[in-house]
C-alpha cells in the first residue's frame, strides 16, 4: 500500500510538533496532511482531506475527541488516541479494541499501535470499533456496554452480560456465552481480566475468568471450585480463594 495519509488533532502545539517529529523519524511511510487544534478544526480537515489515519487528542477544551467523532456522519479511518491517563476514557477504548497513546509518547508502542493501524487500513471498511466506543461512551456506566472481540475470522460485539467465562488458551481466550456458543479471541486472558473486573467478573485461576452472575455455588471440593448455572465446574487457585470468597460472599 502507498504511505498512509493522517491528521493531528490536538489542542497543545507542542504535543502537535512532537508527535510529528516521532511519525518523521520512526514511520516514513505516514504523511501528515495537516493538523488541527480543536474539534471544529478537526472536523473540517477530516472532511477536507480523508485520511486514512487520524491521530486525536481526547481531552480538548468545548469539544473532546469523543464528541468530534459522534459528530461525523460515519468513519471510514483508523483512530489512534493520544492522552494523558483518563481512567474511564481510557476504559471506553479497550472495551473496543483501539489504539491508544500516553503522553509522553512511548516509541515501542508507538510503533505498535502504527503496525495495527496498517494492517485496519489494509482491510478498509466502515470503522464499527468507532461505533461501538461512542454507544459505550453514551451509556456511560448506567447502561451495559458491548465488548469488542477480535476472532481469527473478524470482529464480534457481545454484551457483558451474555459472557459466561473465560477461559485462557495460550496466547488466545475463548469466551464461553449464555447462549452456548464458544468464541476464540486472539488476546490473552490478561488483556480482559482488568476490563471486566467491574463487571462482576472474577479471576478464580491464572487460566480462568468467570461472571459472577453465572454462578450457582461453591462448592470445597479439589480445594475450591465454582460450580456455574449450566453445570461447569471452574477452578480456584489456592492464592485466589480468599478474594473469590470475599467477591462472592457480596453477591451471593
Amino acid at each position: 500500500m502507498t504511505g498512509i495519509r493522517s491528521i493531528i488533532i490536538d489542542d497543545e502545539p507542542n504535543n502537535i510538533e512532537n508527535l510529528q517529529l516521532i511519525i518523521a523519524t520512526h514511520s516514513t511511510d505516514v504523511v501528515v496532511l495537516t493538523t488541527a487544534s480543536n474539534a471544529a478544526e478537526g472536523i473540517k480537515a477530516i472532511q477536507d482531506h480523508q485520511p486514512d489515519l487520524v491521530f486525536l487528542d481526547i481531552q480538548m477544551p468545548g469539544q473532546s475527541g469523543f464528541d468530534l467523532l459522534r459528530a461525523l456522519p460515519e468513519i471510514k479511518f483508523e483512530v489512534i488516541f493520544i492522552t494523558a491517563y483518563d481512567k474511564y476514557g481510557i476504559q471506553a477504548i479497550k472495551f473496543s479494541a483501539l489504539d491508544y497513546l500516553l503522553k509522553p509518547i512511548d516509541i515501542a508502542e508507538f510503533k505498535l499501535a502504527i503496525a495495527k493501524a496498517k494492517q485496519k487500513i489494509s482491510h478498509r471498511q466502515q470503522n464499527h470499533s468507532i461505533e461501538n466506543l461512542l454507544q459505550y461512551i453514551k451509556a456511560g456506566q448506567k447502561e451495559t456496554p458491548k465488548i469488542t472481540l477480535p476472532t481469527l475470522t473478524g470482529i464480534m460485539y457481545v454484551k457483558i452480560t451474555d459472557i459466561v467465562r473465560c477461559e485462557a488458551s495460550n496466547n488466545y481466550t475463548t469466551f464461553y456465552l449464555q447462549n452456548g456458543e464458544n468464541v476464540l479471541v486472539c488476546k490473552t486472558l490478561k488483556d480482559f481480566a482488568d476490563i471486566l473486573k467491574p463487571h462482576q467478573f472474577v479471576r478464580t485461576h491464572q487460566s480462568h475468568l468467570v461472571n459472577q452472575q453465572y454462578v450457582k455455588s461453591y462448592l470445597r471440593e479439589d480445594g475450591g471450585t465454582l460450580l456455574l448455572n449450566d453445570q461447569t465446574k471452574v477452578p480456584i487457585s489456592r492464592q485466589n480463594r480468599e478474594l473469590v470468597k470475599e467477591t462472592l460472599s457480596k453477591s451471593l
